[in-house]
C-alpha cells in the first residue's frame, strides 16, 4: 500500500481536530478531510473509476482539488489536473490523451465531460456531504501504481504527459521533508497553481506528510498577498521569481513576515541581486532551487543550515545526483559547463504513451534536462541556460542568461528576455525585450550603454525593446517563445 494514500486517514487517526486544510473561510480538520476523501473516493467507484484509471480535475486553486487527488489515490487511480484556464480544444486534448474516466469540475467541466464521453463529478459536493462513508480497508495504491500525469507547458510542441508513480512522490516529499526540516508546525502557503507539480508536491504533499497544514491562496495579488500571510501566518511558501520581483517593487507598507521561516523560487531563474534585495527588504531566506516535471519538482535547493550562494540552485537534494555531462555523456567536473542530468528515485517513469520520446531524455538511468549547468567546488548548480536557447554569433556562443542578468542589475528593470533573431550575415544576434519597474521609464539607449560597459561587444543584443510587460505562462514563467515569433520581433 502507497503511504502516501494512508495520509489523510493516518493524520486523522493521530490529531483528528488539527488542521490539516484551509481555503479561505474554510478550515478542515484532520478528520473531516479524511471523511471527506473517503466519500468521494466511494463517489468516484459509482461513477466506474477503478484502479488504474485516470481521474482529472479542472478548478481554479481550490480545497476540492486536494481532496480530489488523494480520493483518485484511495481508489488505486491516478490524478490528472487540468488547467483552468485551457481552451476547450486544450482541456479536451488533455482529457483523451489521458484516458481520463471522469472528470471533476464546474458546469463547464460538465460540458467538456460530456463533449468527450465521460463521467462529470460535481466538485461542489465534495465538502458538503453529511453522511459518514460505509468503512472500507482503505486506499488500494501501491508504490508502483501511478499517481499523478503532469502535462508539460507545451512549448515545443503538444503537452506531454508526465508519469509519476507513488514511488516516485514518496521519494520527492521525503527528500523534501528532510531538506526544509519540515513538522507539524509548518504551514505551506500556496501561491502557485495546484495543476502543476510544485504546487502538488512541494506545496501540499511536503507539508501533510510532515504533519503540518496547507493554506490555499486564490489566485496571486500583490495588493492582498501579504494580507493572506499575515492572517494565515505560513511558515513558507513557493513562488517563482516574477512574483517575487512583483513583490519587491510594489509593497509599500511594512509587512509582518515573523512567522516565515524560508521562502522557495523555483520553474525558472531568480536574478541574483533580486534575492539580495527582497532578502534585505523582507527578511526572510530566499533559496532558489531547481527541477522539473521529470524528476517530480525539485533536484537541487540552496540550504537552509549552510552557506546560500545567490544565483546558484544550490546542492543535490538528498537521494539525488546531479551532475554535468558533455555532448557524448561523459561526466564533467567542477567549473565544466554541460547539459545538466539527473538520476534517483524522484525520475518520472516516462511519458505517457511516448516511448521514443522517454528514450531520448532518460538514457541508462539519467534523466538528460536540455538545461546548462555548472557544478562548482563545493556542489553548488548554476545554470547557465537551456541548450536549445543558445545564439550563435557568427560563431560565438551566446547564453541569454548572461545578458539577463546584465539587465536585471539595471535600477529601472522588473524583467528581461534575450532571445536570438535570424541574422543574413552573422546567422544570429540576441534582441533584448525589457519590462520597467512601477514608476520607472528606462530607453534602448540607456540599456544598451548599460550592456556595452559590461559585456563583451559580441554579446550586447542588437536590438532593445521595452514593454509594458512580457509574455508569460499560467505558472507566471516567462514564455521566450512568443518573443521569437516574426509578428512578436
Amino acid at each position: 500500500m502507497s503511504a502516501l494514500a494512508r495520509i489523510p486517514f493516518a493524520r486523522a487517526e493521530h490529531d483528528p481536530t488539527g488542521s490539516c486544510v484551509r481555503d479561505g473561510e474554510r478550515v478542515l480538520d484532520n478528520a473531516t478531510f479524511a471523511t471527506d476523501v473517503r466519500r468521494l473516493a466511494r463517489q468516484l467507484g459509482d461513477l466506474g473509476v477503478a484502479p488504474g484509471d485516470t481521474v482529472a480535475v479542472m478548478l481554479p486553486n481550490c480545497a476540492e482539488i486536494i481532496t480530489t487527488m488523494f480520493a483518485a489515490w484511495h481508489r488505486g487511480s491516478a490524478l490528472t489536473p487540468v488547467n483552468a484556464v485551457l481552451t476547450d480544444d486544450e482541456a479536451r486534448y488533455q482529457l483523451q490523451d489521458s484516458a481520463a474516466a471522469v472528470l471533476v469540475g464546474d458546469e463547464r467541466a460538465r460540458e467538456l465531460a460530456a463533449s468527450v464521453g465521460i463521467a462529470w463529478l460535481d466538485a461542489a459536493s465534495i465538502h458538503t456531504g453529511h453522511s459518514a462513508p460505509e468503512p472500507d480497508d482503505g486506499p488500494v495504491a501501491t508504490a508502483e501504481d501511478f499517481a499523478l500525469i503532469i502535462y508539460t507547458s507545451g512549448t515545443t510542441g503538444r503537452p506531454k504527459g508526465v508519469l509519476l508513480d507513488h514511488a516516485n512522490l514518496d521519494a520527492m516529499s521525503a527528500s523534501l521533508v528532510e531538506h526544509f526540516s519540515l513538522t507539524s508546525a509548518d504551514t505551506s502557503l500556496l501561491v502557485l497553481p495546484l495543476f502543476h507539480a510544485n504546487g502538488l508536491i512541494a506545496g501540499t504533499l511536503a507539508p501533510l506528510r510532515a504533519g503540518g497544514d496547507v493554506v490555499v491562496a486564490p489566485r496571486f495579488s500583490p495588493d492582498t498577498f501579504w494580507d493572506l500571510v499575515e492572517t494565515h501566518r505560513p511558515t513558507y511558501f513557493s513562488a517563482v521569481p516574477t512574483i517575487y520581483a512583483v513583490l519587491e517593487a510594489r509593497t509599500e507598507r511594512a509587512v509582518d513576515t515573523s512567522s516565515l521561516r524560508f521562502l522557495v523560487c523555483g520553474a525558472a531563474p531568480m536574478p541574483a541581486e533580486l534575492i539580495v534585495r527582497f532578502e534585505e527588504r523582507f527578511g526572510v531566506p530566499v533559496v532558489e532551487g531547481y527541477g522539473l516535471s521529470e524528476s517530480s519538482v525539485a533536484s537541487n535547493i540552496n540550504p537552509l543550515d549552510g552557506p546560500r550562494k545567490p544565483g546558484t540552485v544550490g546542492i543535490a537534494l538528498p537521494g539525488q545526483e546531479v551532475a554535468v555531462v558533455s555532448s557524448s555523456g561523459e561526466q564533467l567536473p567542477p567549473g565544466a559547463r554541460g547539459e545538466v542530468v539527473i538520476r534517483g528515485a524522484n525520475v518520472m517513469r516516462g511519458y505517457l504513451g511516448r516511448p521514443e520520446e522517454t528514450a531520448k531524455v532518460i538514457r541508462d538511468g539519467w534523466l538528460h534536462t536540455g538545461d546548462v549547468g555548472i557544478i562548482d567546488e563545493d556542489g553548488y548548480l548554476s545554470i547557465v541556460d537551456r541548450i536549445k536557447d543558445l545564439i550563435i554569433r557568427g560563431g560565438e556562443n551566446i547564453y541569454p542568461k548572461e545578458i539577463e542578468e546584465c539587465l536585471y542589475a539595471h535600477p529601472a528593470v522588473l524583467e528581461a528576455a534575450v532571445v536570438g533573431r535570424p541574422d543574413a550575415v552573422l546567422g544570429e544576434v540576441p534582441v533584448a525585450y525589457v519590462a520597467p519597474r512601477p514608476g520607472h521609464v528606462v530607453t534602448s539607449e540607456e540599456l544598451h550603454a548599460h550592456c556595452a560597459e559590461r559585456l563583451a561587444r559580441y554579446k550586447v543584443p542588437a536590438e532593445f525593446e521595452v514593454r509594458t510587460e512580457l509574455p508569460k505562462n499560467s505558472v507566471g514563467k516567462l514564455v521566450k517563445g512568443l518573443l521569437r515569433e516574426p509578428s512578436q520581433v
